[in-house]
């Protein structure tokens, strides 16, 4: 690796500004928004990969074949000051500052009320490197002392990554230890840093569009030669950063999602209980064990909406083959998914991206051309794979996506099957000279293994669209990188079962959610291992019905499933945490909305919405469910009480089973019998819910209520309702219905002013208004007298 040192201003071509690098590489300044900027190497002028797949902003998706990595389609482009002495170079927007140095380093500064104050800037030592005769690329900064590291998406340990060193090498890691396994699952290199000193606290988000392996050093390495610093490095690739400013964590968080291109809408089904365990389908008898699930749903009243096909259909023998049907344990898949919906449950199929080299189609998918290629013989590569030889198939191809979506439609959507999940796509060639079709242009598959799951579920995604045109498509992916979110649901993978994978796992899904990935949950009861006792497995209910994916998934060691009636003991507490699911499912639905529609995370840490108290910033096991919900986990056996902090929101919070109100920025010890967890409603929310105990079905949905916790004494507080018809795209048309709601308190009155846009008439006609037992003031809602237990009808709104 070569430290860059010289450079020279050779040219600004609008928002682009070209330096010359030591004379043969280039620099590449874009002043992409306000607060976005970005740094682009080129070594020896050229661009390791020209393409980029990441890149979306404004919700626009990107070509098949890859967005031109020059482009700057979709951003703003604002106008900004360029000033250039001997030995520096200053670019300046309304709200960031950068100035390049000689030799090459780069400073950062944020203005405040008019005033610029130090943001951050890089090691002055060997700040940029590049590759010399192999590829490599690496970049250090500088380290503050009062700064908190956040992001890299799918990580173990503490949520705050200071003082560590993670890897960006996407693997299969079945039974992980949550506190410290790494790698993982996902390839996500975009971090935050949050500055903590008093007068310019603020943060900035750091994203490397680049898919080659990577590493990301916050603290673990130290060098007596230079000052303490951190630093990205990649074994291949370009060096090309993104640099986005927030005044808030959330913020920066927001613009990254809006740079990857969004967060897919799924149904309101998705939402709801899923069923799932490698058992079932590796029985013989599968599809009567399948059926038998429907039937103990039913039977323990058990609420439920989809059901998790495990790859044991596609088995001949004890191995997987992706697209057959074992019809010996899946005798008629067309009955089953017909018994699966008139029960009002969906079906999701687990898929795989790798055929077995006795596949009985692997010699047909060869002769066409559908693999990645061996980097040395035009023979498809080859992995290892579920404890056998298999080699990937590649959608760099088209004619890999066509068989791939022809297979979908005849294999899975034509036999009932309603969602794909796509599993095991971690990509394992260690070949790293096997080549990839490159839709035409030859990529080398170390320059792109996360990009295989993400045109994998693309075109599962689409291949659902195309069947089913009206409805949004719902897909899971475990692998994937930035951009994922477009598509699919996520989880943590394979857990084991034991109580830090429930106590990390909230962190893990924490920094997902801080690195734009929304949609997510974790393998509830733990996946590996042995099965969970009954108050592990009450207690990681009662958190999995906390989380935007709520899936019991298992493959025990003694061949048990972990199901809801698993432990009798603990099955009413089982069947009241799901209740409660089911009761706030109006409420998820809405958050699922908010991230869809305006990048707001689903999953928030307690500091999100609280930077101003900094004992949020305390590593905890508590949470918030969009904006509104504090959920605080029981994480450890035996625990009957719970001490919880409570954020300062500056109104306090309401005890969600007592309504007790509770004054902010103190830690209270309350109740955390098995039977429930703690859980608190921030003063000023308004969180609508429903009766509906059952699988989803807007037609029937016909009482839903309206939660009301006023701010004691005087303040005010708003919220945005959206509800539709739960499965259409109608609601971009304005097939929906959106309920914004203002409230005022005083020492005397409660006041609403309930505004109605969208053309959807739901099933109710009318909402339930309920309060705190506690409060006493007058509640008036645009202008009329009500009270609790009253009826407002939806016409009344304005």
């Amino acid at each position: 690796m070569k430290t860059i040192k010289n450079w020279q201003f050779k040219q600004q071509k609008n928002n682009e500004i070209i330096l010359s690098c030591d004379n043969k590489h280039s620099l590449h300044l874009f002043v992409l928004e306000k607060k976005l900027i970005r740094i682009l190497f080129k070594r020896n002028c050229e661009l390791r990969l020209d393409r980029t797949w990441m890149i979306a902003p404004e919700g626009h998706d990107v070509p098949w074949e890859g967005r031109d990595r020059m482009s700057v389609a979709g951003f703003s482009l604002p106008s900004f000051e360029l000033q250039q002495t001997e030995n520096q170079l200053t670019l300046e927007t309304e709200y960031l500052r950068l100035t390049i140095h000689q030799p090459l380093w780069m400073e950062w500064e944020h203005k405040i009320d008019g005033e610029w104050f130090p943001l951050t800037k890089d090691r002055k030592t060997g700040a940029y490197q590049l590759g010399a005769s192999e590829p490599g690329i690496s970049h250090f900064m500088n380290r503050g002392e009062n700064e908190f590291y956040y992001g890299l998406g799918e990580k173990t340990g503490d949520l705050n990554r200071e003082g560590r060193r993670f890897e960006m090498r996407n693997l299969d890691a079945m039974g992980y230890d949550a506190s410290k396994t790494d790698p993982l699952y996902k390839h996500v290199p975009f971090y935050i840093t949050k500055t903590t000193s008093d007068e310019s606290a603020a943060s900035f988000g750091l994203f490397y569009d680049n898919l080659a392996s990577c590493w990301f050093d916050l603290g673990n390495e130290l060098d007596n030669y230079h000052i303490k610093y951190r630093h990205y490095r990649a074994e291949d690739g370009d060096l090309d950063l993104y640099f986005m400013y927030g005044d808030c964590i959330k913020n920066v968080t927001k613009q990254f999602v809006s740079l990857t291109g969004g967060t897919a809408f799924g149904p309101k089904w998705s939402l709801g209980y899923s069923g799932s365990t490698m058992q079932y389908t590796d029985a013989e008898n599968s599809q009567e064990l399948l059926e038998g699930f429907v039937d103990q749903c039913l039977d323990n009243g058990i609420p439920c909406d989809s059901f998790q096909l495990s790859s044991g259909y596609t088995s001949i023998g004890n191995k997987r083959y992706v697209f057959n049907w074992n019809y010996n344990k899946v005798p008629n898949p067309n009955a089953m998914s017909d018994y699966f919906h008139a029960n009002g449950m969906k079906l999701a199929a687990n898929i795989k991206p790798c055929l077995l080299h006795d596949h009985p189609r692997f010699e047909e998918a060869k002769e066409k051309g559908l693999f990645i290629k061996d980097s040395e013989a035009d023979q498809p590569e080859n992995s290892v794979f579920w404890d056998a030889e298999g080699s990937h198939l590649d959608f760099t191809n088209p004619d890999t996506v066509k068989w791939w979506q022809d297979n979908i439609k005849e294999q899975l959507l034509e036999k009932g099957i309603d969602s794909t999940w796509n599993d095991n796509n971690e990509y394992e060639i260690w070949d790293k000279g096997a080549r990839c079709f490159g839709f035409g242009k030859e990529i080398l598959v170390s320059l792109i293994r996360p990009l295989q799951p993400l045109l994998m579920m693309r075109a599962s995604y689409e291949a659902q669209a195309k069947y089913a045109p009206n409805l949004r498509p719902f897909l899971i992916s475990r692998s994937g990188c930035p951009g994922m979110s477009r598509y699919v649901q996520t989880w943590s993978g394979d857990n084991r079962t034991n109580w830090a994978s429930l106590k990390y796992n909230i962190k893990m899904g924490l920094g997902m959610s801080l690195s734009g990935l929304y949609n997510l949950g974790h393998d509830v009861g733990g996946f590996s291992g042995d099965k969970p006792d009954p108050e592990l497995f009450a207690r990681w209910v009662q958190n999995g019905v906390m989380n935007p994916r709520f899936t019991i998934h298992s493959w025990n060691d003694d061949g048990s499933v972990n199901e809801p009636w698993m432990h009798p003991s603990v099955t009413p507490i089982i069947r009241d945490a799901m209740k409660l699911r089911y009761q706030l499912l109006p409420y998820l639905y809405n958050c699922l909305y908010q991230a869809h529609a305006h990048h707001e995370p689903m999953l928030r840490p307690t500091f999100l919405d609280h930077e101003n108290d900094l004992n949020t910033f305390v590593e905890n096991d508590d949470y918030l469910l969009g904006k509104d919900l504090l959920v605080a986990s029981v994480v450890e056996d035996s625990q009957r009480r719970r001490t919880v902090y409570l954020p300062n929101n500056h109104n306090g919070w309401y005890d969600y089973y007592t309504g007790q109100w509770y004054s902010a920025g103190q830690s209270v010890t309350l109740d955390a019998p098995l039977e429930h967890i703690p859980l608190l409603i921030r003063a000023g929310a308004i969180i609508p819910t429903s009766e509906r105990i059952a699988s989803v079905d807007t037609t029937k949905d016909n009482i839903r209520n309206l939660d009301i916790y006023p701010i004691p004494g005087i303040g005010k507080s708003k919220c945005s309702l959206f509800d539709d018809d739960g499965e259409s795209n109608a609601y971009q048309t304005g097939h929906h219905i959106i309920l914004d709601i203002n409230m005022s308190s005083t020492n005397q009155l409660v006041k609403l002013e309930i505004t109605r846009s969208g053309e959807f008439q739901p099933a109710y006609e009318s909402l339930k208004l309920r309060l705190p037992q506690s409060e006493t003031r007058q509640l008036i809602i645009n202008g009329e007298v009500y009270r609790h237990g009253d009826a407002f009808l939806l016409t009344a709104a304005r």
